[in-house]
């Protein structure tokens, strides 16, 4: 049981982390349960998904006050009205793929050796559009063109191999799109709600049956405790760092823990 709460911590702190930065929190949680030993079956197949409940709940918490006036104005607020409506356009591709591709993406998709090499190709992809020189027409994420919104939504599907970053992908289309990095960045925390919560919804339905050992229960709700308080550093601060420093730091970071991945797996670790 020790051992179990050591885990939960340790991967709610990396799913809090990484679960908003562009360099993919599932693929950083496989890496960590293939070469820390922490993906045994007793310890729950989900996990990894089920403790991102803590990551939505700190960003639904900081967007609350903006979320509430959405709500209100969606009943007579045009802007308000559109926005909703690109919201959902744009999460529309990923909830249709997912449920078709469930089985494939468990079954095949989620192998370390893929983890590591998107990890690399990701990290020269943000490297390469940190040095764009792009002319940003959109500088509100709310005011994107409907197009845009379904563009950014076909690109999140590709975030269902693990390793690509479902935020990585969203900043990284709506900038080619024509977004600034603040608004694609903010875009991402957006499209992130209605994503997260459906996938964490679908998972938990699926795999309904590990709720039922008590202990199972609990060490998700530790790594779900440790997930919040994370997530909701990150998602306060990340704004704000994009804004000033651009995506080096997480394109590095990303090639430089998918290289060590690829020489620790062809070496046998």
């Amino acid at each position: 049981m020790t051992l179990d709460v050591i885990k939960a911590i340790f991967l709610g702190i990396v799913e809090g982390v990484t679960e908003f930065l562009p360099v993919s929190s599932t693929g950083h949680l496989l890496l960590v349960g293939h070469f820390l030993g922490f993906d045994d079956e007793d310890f729950g197949k989900s996990f990894d998904v089920l403790i991102q409940l803590g990551a939505i709940l700190a960003l639904l918490s900081i967007y609350f006050g903006r979320l509430w006036k959405l709500f209100l104005g969606m009943f007579n607020d045009r802007e308000a009205q559109r926005f909703i409506i690109g919201v959902l356009i744009a999460f529309f591709p990923a909830m249709v793929l997912g449920a078709l591709l469930y089985g494939f993406i468990k079954g095949v998709l989620f192998n370390v050796w893929i983890v590591c090499t998107m990890l690399l190709i990701g990290g020269f992809v943000l490297l390469w559009i940190d040095r764009l020189d792009l002319k940003p027409r959109y500088h509100d994420a709310t005011k994107f063109p409907l197009p845009m919104y379904l563009g950014v939504g076909v690109i999140q599907c590709l975030s269902m191999v693990p390793g690509v970053s479902r935020a990585g992908a969203t900043i990284v289309g709506a900038m080619l799109f024509g977004a600034d990095k603040r608004a694609a960045t903010e875009f991402s925390f957006w499209l992130a709600m209605p994503t997260m919560v459906g996938a964490f919804a679908f998972e938990a339905f699926k795999n309904r049956h590990e709720f039922a050992a008590g202990s199972n229960t609990l060490i998700i709700a530790i790594g779900f405790a440790v997930s919040f308080v994370c997530g909701w550093f990150v998602v306060k601060t990340l704004l704000g760092y994009v804004s000033r420093h651009g995506f080096a730091l997480f394109a590095w970071w990303r090639i430089i823990v998918g290289a060590l991945g690829l020489i620790a797996l062809y070496m046998g670790m």
